[in-house]
């Protein structure tokens, strides 16, 4: 993915969806892990989180892992050994993040009953 967007962490009811990126929009990923249980026959999955560091602390007070893409292939890979991918987590690309305040228009599935997916929805409102 390119972006993605969430809410700042605010006391009030309504809460402030923002458009977070890197510069040029590059791609990026978070850190995730699936599993499948076979007796159940589920397969399940989740994205990994942490406490927020710059500038993303500004918005909220977690945030997903986003992997620094030269280890992607150690990440995935099934032999990496265990004791190596905490090392891997800690090499995130947190602090390249940029984000801007977006209208609340982005969480919303239909507008007029029209599909709520076009490029402006992520204008930024007011630049952090």
């Amino acid at each position: 993915m390119d972006s993605t967007n969430g809410p700042s962490r605010q006391p009030t009811a309504k809460r402030n969806p923002w458009h977070i990126y890197l510069p040029g929009h590059a791609p990026f990923s978070f850190a995730g892990l699936w599993a499948y249980n076979s007796n159940l026959d589920i397969t399940s999955c989740t994205i990994i989180t942490e406490p927020a560091g710059d500038p993303m602390k500004n918005l909220h007070d977690r945030q997903p892992v986003i992997l620094d893409h030269t280890y992607y292939d150690a990440w995935l890979d099934p032999a990496t050994p265990k004791e190596d991918l905490k090392d891997i987590l800690s090499h995130d690309i947190d602090g390249q993040l940029q984000f801007n305040r977006v209208g609340r228009d982005v969480n919303a599935t239909l507008i007029n009953k029209q599909p709520n997916d076009h490029p402006a929805l992520v204008a930024p409102i007011n630049p952090l």
